[in-house]
């Protein structure tokens, strides 16, 4: 049982954000595949958002979840996307949306989503805050929380402001931890402080901690990569969930066999992470999380992620970047420059610069 929340039955959750896909559309046999074997080893917690793959997210887990399973068999989050509104009275129709498009009725967690100090802002003048309180007296809403991407700074300002949200959902991980612009752990020390329980997002950092330099692979003799990141963020004091966006058996597989019957990391084990730390830091890769927010609204059709993959591959000295970058239907050189990425990144990446760099370097 959770000592945070009783509900949540063990300490790790699927995210719906990352799931297979055939021709552009959620695999959902193969979904449902995934959601039984994770159910079946005990694990009940499922996160969503309006914005995962195209809009299909929340339909999987009506079709692949609540369709399948009594409510009382799973814990659900969903999340308020502040570009998915632009009036206060768009707010409670887009809830009863996401409520019809999931299947349910309510959500036991709903989390302000992306929170940054400008965000907050927006949603404190608008009376965001007031609309989802009345939703949870309503009883359409469990726990209120927030996800937060900027500056310790702006994180404090939101604690202090809203008071009764009542966890935080960080990206958080072992390079990120001690990184200057992610700044994880003084987030964390922060939620801490102020008494508030940390959902984990972003454990392998979008995969990067899985597609790790060969040399950092041969330390890792006594789990997959993606063990040794998750078993990491599991570790810490105040953390409640870490989240996972799997997208195949193999790897709901692989995450159930180590994070069942959890055990932290030993002595031995950080001190291999933190060798492999230093390996990672080392290639200088772009520090995209492939949620891929940046590509819907992208007029030049490009998939962002996908070139700053080709991008790291180059860096990293690893398979054939070359081939798979001019395989990309459209490439670095069709950006416009028009900005649009940039406001939705949730990294704060400077991606129009980015994308020269990769002009440059792929030519």
């Amino acid at each position: 049982m959770n000592r945070y929340f009783p509900e949540i039955q063990k300490k790790f959750g699927f995210g719906f954000m990352r799931l297979p896909e055939v021709d552009e559309k959620i695999d959902l046999e193969a979904t449902c595949r995934m959601v039984d074997a994770f159910m079946e080893a005990g694990f009940n917690y499922f996160d969503t958002a309006h914005p995962y793959h195209h809009g299909q997210s929340e339909t999987a887990i009506r079709d692949c979840v609540a369709s399948r399973y009594d409510r009382s068999q799973f814990v659900l989050a969903n999340k308020l996307s502040g570009y998915c509104f632009e009036t206060l009275e768009e707010v409670k129709p887009l809830f009863q949306l996401q409520l019809d498009l999931c299947g349910v009725e309510y959500f036991d967690f709903y989390l302000m989503h992306a929170m940054s100090g400008a965000r907050h802002q927006k949603f404190a003048e608008m009376g965001v805050y007031d609309v989802v309180r009345k939703l949870k007296a309503e009883g359409k809403i469990r726990h209120l929380g927030f996800s937060f991407h900027d500056t310790p700074e702006a994180l404090e300002q939101i604690l202090r402001d809203v008071p009764d949200m009542e966890f935080v959902q960080l990206q958080f991980n072992y390079v990120d931890y001690n990184d200057s612009r992610v700044q994880a752990r003084r987030c964390y020390e922060l939620c801490m402080q102020y008494g508030k329980p940390v959902f984990v997002m972003e454990p392998v950092k979008g995969g990067s901690l899985v597609n790790l330099p060969q040399p950092a692979l041969e330390l890792l003799t006594d789990g997959s990569p993606a063990s040794y990141a998750i078993r990491y963020a599991a570790g810490f004091d105040g953390v409640a969930v870490v989240l996972s966006g799997m997208s195949n058996e193999a790897q709901v597989a692989d995450n159930i066999s180590f994070m069942k019957d959890f055990k932290p990391l030993s002595e031995t084990e950080q001190e291999i992470i933190c060798r492999v730390r230093t390996m990672y830091q080392a290639q200088h890769r772009i520090p995209c999380t492939a949620c891929r927010y940046c590509v819907d609204g992208c007029p030049a059709g490009i998939s962002i992620p996908n070139v700053f993959a080709c991008m790291n591959q180059k860096l990293a000295g690893e398979g054939a970047p070359e081939k798979d970058y001019a395989q990309l239907s459209a490439n670095a050189a069709c950006c416009m420059e028009c900005g649009q990425c940039e406001t939705v990144c949730p990294q704060n990446l400077h991606i129009r610069q980015l994308l020269k760099d990769v002009d440059a370097a792929f030519g």
